[in-house]
């Protein structure tokens, strides 16, 4: 939760084996709780949940675990579990709140999304489809002023941030707003009231994992003891949304980088932690600052904690109200790069709700997400993967290192021949966007035999007609690599040309003298008039251009 206001970097290598679903139950070698690191995350919700499905929010989510193990998912964050009966409205902010569970009552668990029963059921459903229910929880602020509560934590005695603590609030944390709300987690009775509820969510809700919220609120500390008193092999994540500019001056961290301040949580807690690093670049930088993300550091250790994301409840938009928060929402434009970026590169990739699902008909982003994930999933992609980012190629290009496969991944770039910059052998996985997205995977490659012609290649003694373009085969648009056509019916020039299969390749026909240095073959080339002309090789493909 938001408080609300108005030329190649070249990483470590992961090895091992990734299962059908997430089951790699672990720590990394820092003793981070990532399970694996092999997690694909579905957010379960969105802000609005409560209103467009009030009590049937549970229902959705145990009518789709099927659906949602089939898309590739391995991991959904829950809603938080507790009741909460408040509620807010700013007609002139145009926002509006409450009941969602960050401002919670109680540990009663009949909420906004459903009933206890609701809950359970929701939860064995995503069990039994093998996706791990990771709960919630929002340990810093609760609606103490709400009617009939069966939680009471006095006044006076050191468990609210209103409290005195020597003269100082009893807080080991930012206030979430004016702070009024807060609980002081270094309590040493607030920790076991946690303690215990956290290991009641684990033990008899089924509970695989935990979010937490506004963990700026309370030391990281905090989170390590919760975990290790409920389910210490759990997945966890935390929600550190404070940059540098938002500390004090003269506190070392002001002048700290978001990754750092990222890492020095997770450190601590022992959790993994959202890059909201790579939120920042993808919100305020260029797509090739994207590899500015936790995700995309060159220290393994540092991937590995990273859990991305592109928006979410409090971030992005919502169906109903309002449209939600939107808070920090990404620019529609980049949507499709900025997902093809977290679901192919290193870290826990989160997908929000609202861009996968609405309704009974696929959302338009849900068969590419799919796609994503089966990509991921097929390349054995995790969190520590090996990643090199190379910027000759404009926009972003990243080689990722999976278990079974490489993935080369370029966004808004020109880069249309993973040749150019592997040895390695690729065959077209994805092309979307209109180009500003295309991947490749590592496999065996057979070439296509492509018929290119030529019409009205009139020539002089010492010239012909020849094809050049962007794939190696057609000399990557360097006229001493053309391939030269035969003037099978003059003034019209055929060839074949053996192509690896690619996207669709631009090409042209170019009229150059047949011997002669770059520069003079340059000098005085006639080429073919107008837009390029595209080819997408495949076996007995046909292409044809005209002078």
């Amino acid at each position: 939760m938001k408080i609300r206001h108005g030329v190649l970097i070249v990483v470590a290598l992961l090895a091992g084996a990734v299962a059908a679903h997430a089951d790699d139950a672990g720590k990394t070698a820092s003793g981070v709780r990532y399970h694996g690191g092999d997690e694909i995350l579905l957010q379960g919700f969105h802000w609005n949940s409560t209103r467009v499905k009030p009590g049937g929010w549970y229902a959705e989510l145990k009518g789709r675990a099927a659906q949602i193990a089939a898309d590739g998912f391995t991991a959904v964050w829950m809603p938080p579990p507790w009741r909460d009966t408040s509620s807010w409205k700013d007609d002139a902010k145009g926002t509006s709140g409450g009941g969602e569970g960050y401002f919670w009552k109680d540990f009663d668990k009949n909420s906004g999304y459903g009933t206890d029963a609701d809950l359970r059921a929701a939860v064995a459903a995503l069990n039994g489809a093998h996706v791990k229910p990771v709960f919630d929880i929002v340990p810093n602020h609760r609606d103490a002023k709400a009617e009939g509560s069966t939680l009471s934590i006095p006044a006076g005695k050191g468990r609210l941030r209103i409290d005195s603590c020597d003269g100082r609030p009893c807080d080991d944390g930012d206030p979430f707003m004016d702070g009024s709300s807060d609980l002081n987690l270094a309590n040493a009775e607030n920790e076991a009231m946690f303690a215990a509820e956290l290991k009641l969510l684990h033990d008899t809700y089924g509970a695989g994992g935990f979010r937490f919220d506004f963990v700026r609120g309370y030391a990281a500390r905090h989170v390590d003891d919760l975990m290790k008193g409920s389910d210490d092999s759990g997945f966890c994540v935390g929600e550190f949304w404070k940059g540098p500019s938002e500390f004090p001056e003269g506190d070392p961290n002001r002048s700290k980088s978001w990754q750092d301040l990222l890492m020095a949580w997770s450190d601590q807690a022992k959790c993994t932690v959202f890059d909201f690093a790579l939120k920042e670049r993808m919100q305020n930088g260029s797509v090739p600052d994207w590899r500015y993300g936790l995700n995309g550091n060159p220290q393994r250790s540092w991937r590995e904690v990273a859990t991305t994301f592109v928006d979410n409840h409090d971030t992005g938009y919502s169906p109903g109200s309002y449209g939600g928060q939107h808070h920090w929402a990404l620019r529609p434009d980049r949507l499709r790069m900025a997902y093809a970026f977290i679901l192919t590169t290193p870290g826990t990739p989160t997908v929000y709700w609202p861009d996968m699902y609405e309704g009974a008909t696929p959302t338009p982003l849900h068969d590419y997400l799919r796609r994503l994930i089966t990509i991921r999933r097929d390349a054995g992609v995790r969190a520590g993967s090996d990643v090199s980012f190379n910027t000759d190629q404009g926009g972003l290009v990243a080689r990722v290192t999976g278990t079974r496969q490489t993935v080369v991944v370029a966004l808004d770039s020109r880069l249309t021949e993973p040749r150019v910059i592997s040895d390695q052998s690729f065959v077209p996985a994805l092309e979307d966007d209109g180009g500003k997205v295309r991947i490749w995977e590592s496999g065996a490659v057979t070439p296509v035999d492509v018929n290119f012609r030529c019409d009205k290649g009139e020539t002089t003694k010492g010239r012909s007609v020849y094809v050049v373009g962007g794939s190696k085969e057609l000399g990557l648009w360097k006229l001493e690599d053309a391939v030269k056509l035969e003037p099978a019916t003059y003034p019209t020039w055929k060839g074949t040309v053996s192509m690896a299969p690619a996207f669709a390749t631009a090409w042209k026909c170019v009229i150059r003298d047949e011997t002669g240095t770059p520069d003079a073959l340059k000098a005085t080339a006639t080429w073919e008039p107008g837009d390029n002309n595209e080819v997408t090789p495949a076996a007995g493909a046909s292409t044809e251009g005209s002078f």
